[in-house]
């Protein structure tokens, strides 16, 4: 699939030129975050800000965080996860996404995965990972 990436880099160096992301986010919230135009298989951002959710994996300060993106389109496998979290909304957590970040890409926060999911999707992202 070709992609023309004129549309994103303006986007793009919008977002980087903000400089300040939001403070306090957490693990376990559900965020709509600028993702963007990306490469090959990599998920791609959608609309003319190029967002998706996605679920904060892990946050190392208060600029850098590992995401997980989210879709509404069923999946199943090891891959994915399943879930509702109190977005009204089923989401499937893609782990073969997992993000790194920087915290401008993050816009608003929208929910969170209960303590349970979150337990669930850990233990499934460690086993993709060392398995």
């Amino acid at each position: 699939m070709k992609k023309d990436y004129k549309i994103w880099m303006p986007v793009k160096s919008e977002i980087n030129n903000n400089e300040l992301g939001p403070r306090g986010f957490k693990e376990r919230e559900i965020w709509i975050c600028n993702v963007g135009e990306n490469i090959g298989f990599e998920e791609d951002g959608k609309g003319n800000d190029f967002t998706r959710p996605v679920l904060i994996l892990k946050v190392f300060n208060r600029r850098f965080c590992y995401v997980i993106p989210l879709s509404k389109t069923e999946k199943r496998g090891k891959y994915y996860y399943e879930f509702n979290g109190n977005t009204g909304e089923t989401s499937v957590a893609l782990l073969s996404q997992l993000k790194a970040i920087d915290s401008v890409r993050l816009r608003d926060k929208v929910g969170f995965a209960s303590k349970e999911d979150f337990e669930k999707i850990k233990k499934q992202m460690s086993e993709l990972i060392f398995s």
